[in-house]
């Protein structure tokens, strides 16, 4: 179970991490443009990982569609809701609006899935959330205003995300890791296309090398590898609890907006993700033996 744990907490630090990255992409390039690339790489990547290791892609009809929604919601949904929003916003306050998903994971989970959350899990989404509501304090108590469209824009895109949690997890187990991140990525560069298109032509920004190698970087973390530890912990790991790992997606998304962003983090930042880390121990510490 441990190393489950470490699983989702890895693809959610990675996750994090690409929030300040998006950012930097997003005010070089259009936003459908880089969700379609990132996903095309990612196809390029998954496809002969997947013929290597895993033998046929094909998956049922069922699973297709639940892929598709996953596709929709978590890629694409989340990438537009994300990318536009930080336009608006600063990293770090969009790292804030991200420390709702714990919460609105948990209750997906308990009224989609109708997994039973025990006082224990409750406790640990309502502390996400008490470290969400600390950060956001200390966001507006620095003057310099937040974006109400900014913020709107990222919730959606957490709303995308949760959704597409809770669709992973009905089908964890059904079909190969990899495979299923391949028919994923697969589905959202179609969804994406039509969108991506008309700027095929801002392509030629990326010759100026610090960039193609964000992108890259953004892709392979963000498409690649996130979802293939996220997948991978799902197996053992209730929807429940998983989306209290959550929780290090806004602390990373912070920590690089401080550190390569040069934006601003004081003590009630600190106690907040100081909140959000106690909810992922209160979920996660194994119960006593009866």
């Amino acid at each position: 179970m441990r190393l489950a744990y470490g699983q989702l907490a890895l693809a959610m630090i990675l996750v994090g991490a690409n929030v300040g990255v998006a950012k930097v992409l997003a005010e070089a390039l259009p936003i459908a443009l880089i969700a379609f690339l990132r996903c095309a790489l990612a196809v390029l990547v998954l496809w002969p990982l997947a013929r290597g290791l895993e033998g046929r892609v094909r998956v049922s009809a069922l699973v297709k569609r639940n892929l598709f929604l996953q596709a929709l919601f978590g890629t694409a949904l989340y990438n537009a809701g994300l990318l536009a929003g930080l336009r608006l916003t600063s990293a770090l306050e969009g790292g804030m609006v991200l420390a709702t998903l714990p919460a609105v994971v948990a209750l997906g989970s308990f009224l989609w899935l109708r997994e039973r959350l025990t006082a224990r899990q409750w406790m640990a989404a309502g502390l996400a959330g008490l470290g969400m509501a600390a950060i956001t304090l200390a966001r507006l108590g620095t003057g310099s205003g937040g974006s109400a469209m900014g913020n709107l824009l990222v919730f959606a895109g957490v709303c995308g995300e949760a959704i597409y949690v809770l669709l992973a997890k009905r089908i964890a187990g059904a079909v190969p890791v990899i495979t299923a991140s391949l028919w994923m990525q697969l589905f959202s560069a179609l969804v994406l296309l039509p969108f991506a298109a008309p700027d095929f032509g801002a392509v030629a920004a990326l010759v100026e090398p610090s960039l193609a190698a964000l992108l890259l970087f953004h892709s392979l973390t963000a498409s690649v590898l996130c979802l293939l530890l996220w997948y991978a912990g799902l197996r053992r790991v209730p929807a429940g609890i998983a989306g209290v790992f959550t929780a290090f997606l806004p602390a990373s998304a912070a920590v690089t907006a401080v550190l390569f962003l040069g934006e601003s983090f004081g003590a009630i930042h600190l106690a907040g993700f100081a909140l959000m880390m106690t909810s992922v121990m209160l979920a996660t510490w194994p119960r006593r033996a009866r």
